[in-house]
């Protein structure tokens, strides 16, 4: 057998998108793949907000209203006159026309008012909490996404030829912009995947997250 016959690798790489040369003085290297576990994954949903907020400003309002409207009314069943507000109110109601600029544009913005309601109140909210998998009955459990950036972000430092790290975690994906100062960018970016894709299984998250990789060289000043 000749000496200088190079040994086979026949480990199975990640699909890979190179782009020679460099992008504005960029050398880049970028993988994107579905990490998931073997275990079967929880159909959970998002958790609900309380959406303590819109609803104390909206039942502040409409109690505020209702009560001055109802010591109006009072004060005029016990002989007063009606306020100043109200005797203007039923003025413009009964002499404005419908197409009125000002009728329209209150309209418009009471319409995008209660469309605002309607979607808070249909929609779950709390988009920063990430679903994790039941690990026992009758317990839920939640992981903040800055949370999951912070620790994929220190799993990746522990990857040799690293120097910085960006990552990003959103609903469906979990995003690592790494800067490299050594070691080729292939190797790392596969030692990344490996790293990364360990570490969103072991989040217990109950969504599966797709992960994308972009290593790029320090660029040149």
């Amino acid at each position: 057998m000749s000496d200088d016959a190079e040994p086979s690798d026949t480990r199975r790489l990640p699909t890979l998108d190179k782009r020679p040369g460099t992008t504005d003085g960029w050398e880049q290297s970028t993988s994107s793949a579905a990490h998931t576990s073997t275990e079967d994954h929880d159909r959970a949903g998002r958790f609900w907000s309380a959406r303590s907020v819109p609803a104390a400003l909206v039942a502040a309002v409409l109690l505020g209203a209702a009560g001055l409207l109802l010591y109006d009314v009072v004060a005029v069943r016990a002989g007063h006159h009606a306020m100043t507000w109200r005797r203007w109110l039923a003025d413009q109601l009964a002499t404005r026309h419908l197409d009125s600029v000002w009728l329209v544009v209150i309209a418009a913005a009471v319409l995008l008012i209660g469309i605002w309601l309607i979607v808070l109140a249909v929609t779950p909210g709390l988009r920063q909490v990430l679903p994790m998998r039941h690990t026992a009955p009758g317990v839920r459990a939640g992981l903040d996404r800055s949370a999951a950036a912070l620790v994929l972000r220190d799993r990746a430092m522990e990857v040799a030829g690293v120097q910085s790290v960006r990552m990003t975690v959103t609903r469906r994906k979990a995003t690592a912009r790494v800067v490299s100062h050594f070691r080729e960018l292939d190797e790392v970016r596969v030692d990344l995947d490996e790293a990364l894709g360990e570490g969103l299984r072991e989040l217990g998250l109950a969504q599966r997250l797709g992960l994308f990789v972009d290593v790029r060289r320090p660029k040149k000043r």
